[in-house]
C-alpha cells in the first residue's frame, strides 16, 4: 500500500506563485510509478492538472495550465511537485496527487490518491 500526503498549498493573490508536494511512503515504487496531480473546484468534476514519468522524460499538462505550472519529482525522496506560477482565481481548488502504472490525464488507472490540499487564489 502507498500513501500520498500533499502539501504547500494555501491563499495566494492573482499572478502569485506556490508549490505543492507529494511525498509517498509505506513501500518504495517501482520503475514504473507515474505521478498525476488533479484538482477539483466546488460543483466541478475532478480534472487532470498534470503527470511525469518515473523517469521524468515525458511530462503531461492541461491547456489551461501549460506554461505556468511545471510538474518534477525527485525518485530518492519519493516526492512529486507542482509548482503553480502566475495564478489565477480560476486555479483555486482542492489539489490532489496520484500515482499509477501510467502518466495519463483520466482518474483511472491512478490507484493511490493523496487527501487534497487546498488552493484559494484571490483576485
Amino acid at each position: 500500500q502507498v500513501q500520498l500526503v500533499e502539501s504547500g498549498g494555501g491563499l495566494v493573490q492573482a499572478e502569485g506563485s506556490l508549490r505543492l508536494s507529494c511525498a509517498a511512503s509505506g513501500r518504495t515504487f517501482s520503475r514504473n510509478t507515474a505521478m498525476g496531480w488533479f484538482r477539483q473546484a466546488p460543483g466541478k468534476e475532478r480534472e487532470f492538472v498534470a503527470a511525469i514519468s518515473w523517469s521524468a522524460t515525458r511530462t503531461y499538462y492541461a491547456d489551461s495550465v501549460k506554461g505556468r505550472f511545471t510538474i518534477s519529482r525527485d525518485n530518492a525522496k519519493n516526492t512529486a511537485y507542482l509548482q503553480m506560477n502566475s495564478l489565477k482565481p480560476e486555479d483555486t481548488a482542492v489539489y490532489y496527487c496520484a500515482a499509477g502504472p501510467v502518466p495519463v490525464q483520466s482518474v483511472p488507472p491512478y490507484q493511490y490518491w493523496g487527501q487534497g490540499t487546498q488552493v484559494t487564489v484571490s483576485s
